[in-house]
């Protein structure tokens, strides 16, 4: 086999288009990491092998056919709830305030991370499934298939993940053909209950919530992120300040800037240009997931697709939007930019799972 062949042989599975953005991603998030840890190197390489390991995760994850993800639907999703369950168990890792964590004996691991694939799988096999006879029973049970793992997630505490899972199964309930009715409904359902869910909130939860309002009443304290990323974007201005010439970055003014923050890093130093050249690359990987969604063959992967899509946007739009003040600090990174290993290889996992489906767009289900 000459190079020409084994090439061809490892791009089969591969949707080229998409794999040149999610390239460019990569490259953003080394050149952008490097300048928000002022140039520390070993931080870039370890950022270089989580993106190394997140695409080969893609690629086998696209190589895989359809009915093996089907297959693991049911076994990914109970063993995720089982996980979910151990961590409130001894052998969960405290940190911050928070037991997220899993002390596996070889490595401590965070099992939300896998049900943010494991959730919307389930959801769709269950869907897929019953799709010749569904009934609101169906959507019920859907429903309820969302809702343990994400109250799971929430009682950690971790709002952030908890938002995102549950966005994630609310997008297959959508393309699934949830009522309008319904929707609506439960959305008036959810503002009735405020006050209760207000006091059932951890205390973290509310004060950011309240420097959302407000972030000036706590600006050391409480507010301190919010303000700074605010400042950060603002002062930018159109052309931004220049790559590493961040004022709010290099004097360590910006809290978490390799993080969750990093969207301030860019837009401080890239300004409104460099923002609307990087929502351009995210419109466009949005866009070729929706085109892979209406080009999938049977329902089950119509709705991975479609919710694999979303939940990116809603990645990217709750990042950018609490970066700028507009939404409460969750605690949500910056898709395929953010440092991080564990964000990035769920990302690309489903990209995975996206490339699978349009490598397989022809085999239309008998």
């Amino acid at each position: 086999m000459n190079a020409r062949q084994l090439k061809q042989r490892l791009m089969q599975n591969l949707d080229p288009v998409l794999l040149g953005a999610l390239g460019g991603f990569a490259l953003v998030s080394l050149v952008l990491l490097y300048s928000a840890s002022d140039g520390n190197w070993l931080r870039v390489l370890a950022q270089a092998g989580n993106i190394a390991v997140a695409f080969t995760a893609m690629w086998l994850v696209a190589s895989m056919p359809l009915h093996y993800l089907m297959r693991a639907a049911v076994p990914m999703y109970v063993f995720g709830l089982l996980l979910l369950l151990l961590v409130m168990t001894p052998l969960g890792v405290a940190s911050h305030g928070a037991t997220r964590w899993l002390n596996i004996g070889v490595a401590t691991i965070q099992p939300s991370e896998l049900m943010k694939i494991a959730v919307p799988l389930m959801m769709a096999w269950y869907f897929e499934k019953n799709e010749a006879v569904l009934k609101l029973k169906n959507y019920f049970v859907a429903a309820i298939l969302l809702l343990v793992p994400v109250a799971l997630i929430a009682k950690q505490p971790d709002l952030g993940t908890a938002i995102l899972i549950g966005a994630s199964g609310f997008y297959v309930l959508f393309l699934a053909g949830l009522s309008w009715r319904l929707m609506i409904g439960g959305a008036l359902a959810a503002l009735a209950s405020a006050p209760f869910l207000w006091s059932a909130m951890h205390d973290y939860q509310r004060h950011r919530i309240l420097m959302l309002l407000d972030p000036s009443q706590d600006a050391l304290g409480k507010g301190y992120h919010t303000i700074q990323g605010m400042i950060a974007v603002g002062s930018g201005g159109i052309l931004g300040k220049g790559y590493m010439n961040g004022t709010q970055t290099h004097l360590d003014f910006l809290p978490e800037r390799t993080t969750d923050f990093i969207f301030a890093v860019w837009s401080e130093e890239f300004g409104l240009i460099g923002n609307l050249l990087l929502l351009s690359l995210y419109v466009f990987v949005i866009g070729r997931g929706f085109i892979i969604t209406a080009n999938a063959s049977t329902y089950f992967t119509r709705l991975m697709a479609g919710s694999i899509t979303l939940t990116f946007f809603t990645y990217a739009f709750v990042n950018m939007g609490m970066v700028s003040g507009i939404l409460p600090v969750v605690g949500v990174p910056l898709p395929l930019i953010s440092y991080g290993g564990t964000s990035m290889l769920t990302l690309m996992l489903g990209f995975g799972i996206l490339m699978s489906i349009q490598t397989n767009k022809k085999l239309v289900k008998t």
